[in-house]
């Protein structure tokens, strides 16, 4: 199947579905997206294509605005990607326990098939999971659950620093003063870059002195 007529088929699936749940189609940025009133849910499709088959990746997450505003002032990302960020993602097969775990399809049948299994699997446990992610307690307990071990919930582990430090202190969390010491030691032992490190402790002395306000 052709990349175009692939997508065009992917999304027309799966438009009524996640319209009926408030999501709206963003094709420029293959992902169906719900605005909520800390930012906004969305679930990435991500096909890459392999002669006659195509194997799609599923990801979903959320952006906490009020994290997003602080931390995209010290990641330094660029300007258009900004306003984009994920605060959480991750992908079903990671969620599931399955992190390498992609959809293969080969034929429209196989399609079908597997946007009746993504359905399902948001019936199921994505929607609960993205309404865990609805406050700021909610990603503040997916962050900072246990700092010491890497996190499903994003990507970038180095990232994941930056925002449960900036999640726990929005959120008022009270262990904040252990969280701190324990993102400054994993930071630099994830990263020996000199600016890298003085960024995050700007972002400590930042995150300090907002707690003082």
């Amino acid at each position: 199947m052709a990349t175009l007529s692939f997508e065009t088929e992917l999304y027309r699936q799966l438009m009524p579905f996640f319209g009926q749940h408030q999501f709206v189609l963003l094709p420029q940025r293959k992902q169906f997206r719900r605005q909520v009133d800390t930012g906004f849910q969305n679930i990435i499709l991500s096909p890459t294509f392999y002669g006659p088959e195509t194997i799609l990746d599923v990801n979903f997450g959320c952006r906490n605005e009020q994290v997003e505003q602080i931390a995209q002032q010290f990641l330094h990302n660029p300007l258009d990607y900004q306003a984009e960020a994920n605060t959480l993602l991750l992908s079903i097969g990671k969620f599931t326990g399955a992190p390498f775990f992609r959809y293969t399809i080969h034929s429209g049948e196989e399609l079908v098939r597997a946007c009746r299994q993504i359905e399902q699997f948001f019936l199921t446990s994505g929607f609960d999971f993205l309404a865990t992610t609805n406050t700021l307690a909610g990603v503040d307990s997916l962050l900072n659950r246990d700092i010491h071990q890497a996190s499903p919930y994003v990507y970038n582990q180095t990232h994941r620093c930056y925002k449960g430090l900036i999640t726990a202190q929005l959120n008022h969390n009270p262990h904040w003063s252990g969280l701190m010491e324990g993102y400054r030691h994993l930071f630099w032992q994830q990263t020996q870059n000199p600016h890298e490190q003085q960024q995050f402790e700007r972002l400590i002395t930042y995150l300090n002195y907002y707690s003082a306000n």
